[in-house]
């Protein structure tokens, strides 16, 4: 039986683009740090994919309601009263600055990781301004009704602006990860949305759900 044609979406990778066979597919990704990429079925669902933002296919499928479940009640964080515990929380962390860089989003109800994405070569602002378009992108696709928390007042600001203002150089190094930025930069310009987005109180709650535990 003939295998079925399928069609690869590189969005990260030494050349993104669409191929038609994983042998290609491969060639762009491995090796590369953070590469993204993911297959479908027909060239109109890839083309489609392709335009878009990445975080809009490349996440976790366990839903939140799931997640609520996994774990003993008696394991559950304890939060101060003024925290919403149904809400997700994202966070970066980077090994140097700029250096090998992460984002996570996680459920504050029980810590569950929602999604993650890295390493890349970046810095800690820029993983904290993609890490709340990544949340927003994929509350906005799930339907889900959640706040975001972050405990990055600039990523914050940045968001609100549509625009990444970072000073990091442009050179073939972080070409992959600008490439990121611009796309997150366009899902903002071109989306509305209802979520709120919070400042995380570190003072008073300690550190985010989010955080990576590096400090």
């Amino acid at each position: 039986m003939a295998k079925k044609q399928k069609y690869y979406v590189v969005w990260n990778g030494a050349n993104p683009g669409i191929y038609t066979s994983w042998e290609e597919c491969q060639a762009q990704v491995k090796g590369v740090v953070g590469a993204v990429y993911k297959s479908f079925k027909t060239q109109e669902e890839a083309e489609q994919a392709y335009a878009s933002d990445s975080c809009n296919y490349i996440v976790k499928t366990q839903k939140i309601k799931d997640a609520k479940m996994q774990r003993d009640p008696e394991e559950l964080p304890v939060y101060p009263e003024e925290v919403v515990p149904n809400a997700l929380a994202v966070d970066a962390a980077c090994s140097g600055n700029p250096g090998m860089m992460e984002y996570q989003g996680v459920y504050v109800g029980n810590r569950q990781q929602i999604f993650h994405f890295g390493p890349v070569f970046g810095t800690n602002n820029i993983g904290e301004f993609l890490a709340i378009v990544h949340g927003l992108a994929l509350i906005k696709q799930k339907g889900w009704d959640l706040p975001i928390y972050s405990d990055s007042r600039n990523a914050m600001l940045w968001v609100k602006a549509k625009k990444c203002n970072t000073k990091l150089e442009r050179n073939a190094r972080t070409e992959p990860l600008y490439q990121l930025i611009e796309r997150a930069e366009k899902w903002l310009r071109e989306n509305t949305y209802t979520t709120p987005i919070m400042k995380w109180q570190t003072g008073k709650w300690g550190e985010i759900p989010a955080d990576f535990g590096r400090k």
